[in-house]
């Protein structure tokens, strides 16, 4: 009997000393290859960007419109965990363009803010938002600081080109446009300076859409509203995947 005890004892083999002394390699994804990025980059979340136009109530004063979006993103930034929203807010006489910077929690707090003031105020001083298009993942952000300009004097456009183009190339320009714009705030901004200045109508006429334009938009039916956005937004995916299909089938054909 203790001989056959030896036998099992040393039957047993030796654990390997190389898979000691192997190099473990740190599994990795694509998830956390944006997220080592951003924190590379002092991001907490991933950035998006929004292009907005809408309807505004008359003689609206910049300070008015510039002290209201203050106290909304302060707000948000308040009970929901996100970056701080950076951008452009071009007041024209009766409509207005904004380029909005920030996580995506942050930028559907301000659609539903949209929606729900939309709804619940008759005398909501903002009409007819529609959203032209959302960038998501941006690499960097192009504004340094959240912006209000006035478009003071209206410009006179000798013809509407929105009777003579379509709807694809009209975007096509006013993307154009915005982009060049973008870039410009962006070269000429000063570090620690917020205030953009109401001359961007003197500085560069070639690189704000005519406001004609910005009303277009809002009528266009091509582009969503924050409601119609917000109810694809929490609407929920069914996909059906390759292992839930099963033969026979269970109806018959």
């Amino acid at each position: 009997m203790p001989s056959m005890a030896r036998n099992r004892r040393s039957s047993k083999r030796p654990f390997p000393l190389e898979s000691l002394l192997m190099p473990q390699v740190p599994r990795s994804n694509y998830l956390h290859l944006l997220e080592e990025t951003q924190r590379l980059q002092l991001k907490k979340f991933l950035l998006h960007r929004l292009f907005l136009v809408a309807n505004i109530q008359a003689n609206m004063e910049k300070k008015e419109i510039a002290e209201y979006y203050d106290q909304v993103f302060q707000s948000i930034l308040k009970h929901h965990l996100g970056e701080a929203v950076t951008g452009l807010s071009l007041i024209y006489p009766t409509s207005m363009l904004q380029i909005l910077e920030s996580s995506n929690d942050t930028l559907h707090q301000i659609l539903l803010d949209y929606f729900n003031r939309e709804r619940n105020e008759t005398e909501f001083w903002v009409q007819k938002v529609k959203i032209i298009v959302i960038s998501h993942n941006i690499p960097t952000r192009i504004f340094m600081h959240w912006y209000v300009s006035a478009v003071k004097v209206p410009v006179l456009y000798l013809d509407d080109v929105t009777q003579s183009q379509s709807l694809e190339e009209v975007i096509t320009d006013f993307f154009t446009q915005t982009h060049k714009l973008a870039l410009y705030i962006f070269k000429t901004g000063k570090v620690g300076a917020k205030g953009l200045g109401d001359n961007l109508h003197q500085a560069v006429p070639d690189l704000l859409p005519p406001e004609q334009i910005i009303k277009y938009l809002c009528k266009s039916e091509e582009f969503m509203d924050p409601e119609t956005f917000i109810n694809v937004y929490n609407k929920p995916m069914h996909v059906t995947s390759d292992a839930e299909v099963v033969w026979p089938a269970p109806s018959s054909f």
